[in-house]
């Protein structure tokens, strides 16, 4: 997470900012896989591909 702050041009950053970041990115990701697994079963797939989480996103 630190990385990915630094990354964005944050100086020194805080373990509540790295564990906050780290809640709001696992809690997005959770959102773009359900969304991901619809589009890939209304394809008639078990498997997610890249297209499925494309989908996802723009959703």
């Amino acid at each position: 997470m630190e990385k990915l702050l630094k990354q964005g041009g944050c100086g020194r950053v805080g373990e509540d900012a790295k564990e906050a970041l780290k809640a709001v990115l696992e809690e997005k990701a959770g959102d773009i896989a359900r969304k991901a697994m619809v589009y890939a079963q209304h394809a008639g797939r078990k498997t997610i591909k890249a297209e499925d989480i494309k989908l996802a996103i723009k959703s």
